[in-house]
């Protein structure tokens, strides 16, 4: 049974690995006979694999898309490949993708043996992000996103090392319920046992999260989920900058671009109004400009300072020798 299971696992390999395999070089690849793998085949269609034939003498097998994703069998190298592109995708926040890559990706670090986990944490190590939008402050490592991530899934206790914004640390330990993705920065929301009340907790400034192997009934969460109970917490941090600009463009073409960051109301046809709090006027400015579409700004008037600024820098950039405008 164990000699059939792994030819099993070696033909599903095969059949994912090209699109189309005559019967005959595949029964020579898994060195059986054309009757034994017409079985290995029904096996694999029992287990949910829509394995197609194709009868004759060019006749063959070949995976087609089924109704629903059965289990993938992937290779080394293909494991590598898919733990980095998936951490990629959780830096970079991809759109609607940031919270399933880590699900994804703790899913495969679980099961990756340790060898290819130097791999991918090598390959991590000298990869530089090349997305201006990722604030490189807030970048944390995998193993924590990972940890965490296991620990929410698992309903499992979870212990670790936190500094506050102003770089006191202190031991930990919480019930984690859930993780967020928001703006530039993830999020773990749980219950601190300490305290005995819930909490938000920036994952770049968590360390050294340890399972405890307790497990816990989840308690209520105090909010619709664990985004908006991030969102509420945020609202209320003290920001020195409170913008305030009202934008030539539909509500629903700013919001794509900027709903993570800012809160984007209707202003009328074509128009929108753009609220951010902000600790700097620089990422406003950027995100603004970012748009493509005509702006008008209300407030701080230190943000209008700053535009005027960095306008008359370009003017004078784009008139340097005569070099810009001649287009040499």
């Amino acid at each position: 049974m164990a000699d059939t299971g792994a030819r099993t696992l070696r033909l599903l390999t095969l059949l994912q690995s090209h699109r189309f395999w005559p019967g005959e070089e595949l029964s020579s690849r898994l060195g059986v006979s054309p009757r034994t793998l017409r079985r290995d085949v029904d096996r694999l269609r029992e287990l949910g694999y829509p394995v197609e034939a194709r009868r004759g003498v060019d006749g063959g097998y070949q995976l087609a898309a089924g109704a629903a994703l059965p289990p993938l069998v992937i290779d080394d190298e293909e494991a590598v490949a898919l733990a980095v592109g998936l951490q990629v995708a959780a830096d970079n926040a991809v759109e609607g993708l940031a919270e399933a890559s880590v699900r994804v990706l703790a899913k495969v670090v679980q099961v990756m043996p340790a060898r290819l986990r130097r791999r991918v944490e090598a390959l991590r190590t000298v990869t530089v992000p090349a997305d201006w939008r990722v604030d490189t402050a807030a970048r944390i490592d995998p193993d924590v996103l990972t940890a965490v991530a296991l620990a929410c899934r698992d309903t499992e206790r979870l212990r670790f090392r936190y500094e506050a914004a102003g770089g006191a640390a202190t031991e930990r330990h919480a019930e984690p319920h859930g993780l967020v993705r928001l703006g530039r920065r993830w999020y773990l929301v749980a219950y601190d046992l300490t305290r005995q009340d819930w909490r938000t907790f920036r994952l770049d400034r968590l360390a050294g999260p340890e399972p405890t192997g307790a497990r816990f009934l989840p308690r209520t969460l105090p909010a619709a989920d664990a985004a908006e109970f991030v969102r509420a917490g945020l609202q209320g941090l003290p920001r020195p900058y409170l913008v305030e600009a009202l934008v030539e463009a539909p509500a629903a073409a700013v919001r794509k671009r900027l709903g993570s960051w800012a809160e984007v109301r209707e202003a009328g046809p074509g128009r929108s109004r753009v609220l951010m709090k902000a600790d700097s006027l620089e990422w406003p400015a950027m995100a603004l400009g970012s748009l493509g579409a005509d702006f008008a700004v209300a407030s701080p008037p230190e943000l209008s300072a700053l535009l005027a600024a960095w306008g008359e820098r370009f003017t004078r950039c784009t008139r340097a020798d005569g070099r810009a405008e001649s287009g040499r």
